[in-house]
């Protein structure tokens, strides 16, 4: 089950990297601010799993005297799945005015398999340097460096950006090219807007774009766009469903809480 929950973590993540072409470019962020911090319920065959959390620092913090904003995504298991245990957390400082990442980090537990990784972004010489430290997190082991496209954004930063972007003039059917850095490797994957839908959550009921992913071909997940989220259509912009189709059942990431909006005033049905 851990591969399985790893998986579903990584294919959401993947989905909301930052789109290039036909998404009009990033405006003055009025979607998010400090403080800001969204709890997920992941069920299994309708079984409690895991939780998920986003969420981002209470104050602005700095990388090279550069303001930016810290935001973490926390994923680990729950009830029965603790047997399968996972403790993970993906985090980016991200730059407050252009919102692309200028550090990266990884800290991985899952069963015995421990991952701590950091990667610092230059989008002038369009560089990544990846650097990986020992199990408990202390010494650093290896250093390497690539070629990624200017402004990538990393696993976590690109739905951020994402949430600065003006959704509305998107159709149905329209295909979006996503570049992104994840796991020593450049991504340039298909992101498909899938319309409009209604949703009732447990923190109101809200008017939604939905979008998936194109994912390439694996054992975990069952046909070509598996993974399918639905983001709000107010100012917020904020994920409030997740579905992944697996080859055996489905996993679900429902909203349950959401707290230090930066638009208090939700725009629900």
């Amino acid at each position: 089950m851990n591969l399985y929950l790893q998986s579903l973590f990584l294919a959401v993540l993947m989905l909301l990297q930052a789109p290039e072409d036909k998404i009009p470019a990033a405006r003055k962020n009025q979607a998010f601010t400090t403080g800001e911090e969204l709890t997920f319920n992941v069920s299994y065959f309708f079984i409690n799993a895991a939780e998920a959390k986003m969420v981002i620092s209470d104050q602005v913090h700095h990388i090279d005297g550069r303001p930016a904003y810290k935001i973490d995504v926390f994923g680990r298991t729950l009830s029965i799945f603790k047997l399968f245990y996972v403790k993970d957390n993906w985090g980016s400082y991200i730059d407050t005015a252009q919102i692309v990442p200028f550090r990266s980090y990884r800290h991985i537990e899952e069963g015995n398999y421990r991952k701590h990784e950091v990667i610092d972004f230059d989008h002038q010489e369009q560089s990544a340097v990846v650097k990986l430290y020992d199990r408990e997190n202390k010494n650093l082991t290896k250093v390497e460096r690539f070629d990624v496209p200017r402004n990538v954004q990393d696993i976590v930063s690109g739905y951020y950006l994402l949430r600065t972007m003006d959704l509305r003039g998107l159709k149905k059917g329209e295909e979006i090219s996503i570049k992104g850095f994840f796991d020593k490797k450049n991504y340039n994957l298909k992101l498909t807007y899938e319309g409009m839908d209604e949703v009732s959550t447990e923190i109101g009921d809200f008017n939604t774009h939905i979008f998936s992913p194109t994912l390439p071909s694996n054992k975990l997940f069952r046909g070509k766009k598996p993974v399918k989220i639905w983001i709000t259509a107010d100012e917020n912009r904020i994920p409030v469903k997740i579905k992944a189709s697996m080859m055996v059942g489905s996993i679900n990431m429902d909203i349950v809480s959401a707290k230090g909006l930066l638009n208090n005033n939700l725009t629900q049905n």
